[in-house]
């Protein structure tokens, strides 16, 4: 709805205008010879005039004081003939004009139209309302204030959240302490919706408009500190699988009569590479896990599947050896060198400067090398060409 309706506008509604001192009592009528008077140019009328009415141009910001304030009109002096009249037809931006603002506020106001049909000038308080939100919006980000948030729908990679006072943001799944919630929430991250959080903002962009919140930020360093006392790195644990990412898993830990969060990145569920975790895991699933490392900033620990199980690799290295000549096929060539398929998913590389200015290559070829170092830490097997005699300059 318009806070105001210009063609339906009758006279006793209408903005109040104002006044003009002519300064007619400052003109002096001087008798001309006898009894009769001198009559007064128009250009002295107009220089008499005294005015401090502003006159005001399209997209112009405008300062103003609030001078009326109702959900049917809300009038701004800003000192022109007449009072300005808000255009705002959206209901959400009007209650919350009302419900900030109040009669005698000094306010900014852009203007929509100098001057309407009606004689007045027609603004929006729009900009002003953004700037004040705005500004509480970086209070709060730069006092990392602990604010409560409402969880108003679940989207791919989080939530969408809102304060009370009108700040509207993303919650990331990673931000997100499952282990302060209610039980049943782990299970279902759209039991989410409804409830209300403990959160501060983590990151804001005005010019794109985002705000990212975090949960897991705004959790007492000092509780978090007595929840994770008794652990430590390499300790096995179970836990509950609450949201599957592209990226990993977060778990939900028991700790005595606690609860922890937990991650598992992607690299750590499995030794061979995963492509769909979505397809291995689901909310609700029970899992073991290793603890990796604490991450006291996120609030939470790092686990590792994949470290409770023998790395596959060293088994498969075994039949390889230090100047070990062996056929492999070339599976990609890049900028840094060769990359080699050694079979059963081994790969092996011959670095760029192993390979002599004369010799060139091409995807697919089987060629010749030898083991220089097998790699166990990087799961990698480092080979060299081989070659039947050693160029000049070959090292």
């Amino acid at each position: 709805m318009a806070v105001k309706n210009q063609k339906s506008q009758t006279s006793s509604s209408k903005p109040r205008t104002r006044s003009v001192n002519t300064g007619h009592s400052n003109l002096r009528e001087e008798p001309s010879g006898s009894d009769s008077k001198r009559s007064i140019t128009m250009a002295e009328l107009l220089a008499a005039q005294k005015t401090s009415f502003v006159s005001v141009a399209k997209g112009a910001i405008i300062p103003g004081v609030i001078t009326k304030l109702t959900p049917s009109e809300i009038l701004v002096d800003i000192n022109t003939k007449a009072e300005a009249v808000v255009l705002e037809k959206d209901k959400k931006i009007l209650n919350a004009l009302l419900s900030s603002l109040s009669v005698g506020d000094r306010v900014t106001v852009q203007i929509l139209n100098p001057e309407s049909e009606m004689g007045f000038p027609v603004v929006s308080l729009r900009r002003f309302l953004d700037d004040k939100l705005w500004k509480k919006i970086i209070e709060y980000k730069e006092k990392k204030e602990v604010l409560e948030i409402t969880v108003n729908d679940v989207v791919r990679g989080g939530f969408l959240v809102s304060t009370s006072d009108g700040i509207s943001g993303f919650l990331p799944n990673s931000q997100v302490s499952f282990a302060s919630q209610i039980p049943e929430a782990g299970e279902d991250s759209r039991n989410l919706i409804g409830q209300n959080l403990k959160a501060i903002i983590l990151e804001t962009d005005r010019t794109s408009h985002k705000i990212i919140f975090s949960q897991s930020h705004a959790i007492e360093s000092k509780d978090f500190d007595r929840t994770i006392r008794n652990l430590k790195r390499g300790q096995k644990i179970e836990g509950m699988v609450t949201n599957v990412s592209q990226f990993g898993l977060f778990i939900l830990v028991p700790v005595d009569e606690n609860q922890i969060d937990g991650f598992v990145h992607i690299s750590d569920v499995s030794w061979n590479k995963i492509s769909d975790l979505e397809s291995m895991y689901k909310s609700g699933d029970s899992i073991e896990a290793s603890i990796t490392g604490i991450d006291k900033e996120a609030r939470r620990i790092n686990l590792s599947i994949k470290v409770l199980e023998e790395d596959p690799f060293k088994k498969q290295v075994s039949g390889f050896s230090v100047d070990k000549k062996i056929k492999a096929r070339i599976e990609k060539i890049s900028a840094t060198g060769l990359v080699l398929d050694l079979g059963d998913d081994i790969k092996g590389i011959i670095r760029k400067d192993k390979i002599p200015p004369n010799v060139s290559y091409r995807e697919g070829e089987e060629i010749d090398a030898v083991v220089s170092l097998i790699d166990e830490g990087k799961r990698r097997i480092i080979l060299v060409p081989a070659l039947k005699e050693k160029p000049i300059g070959y090292r």
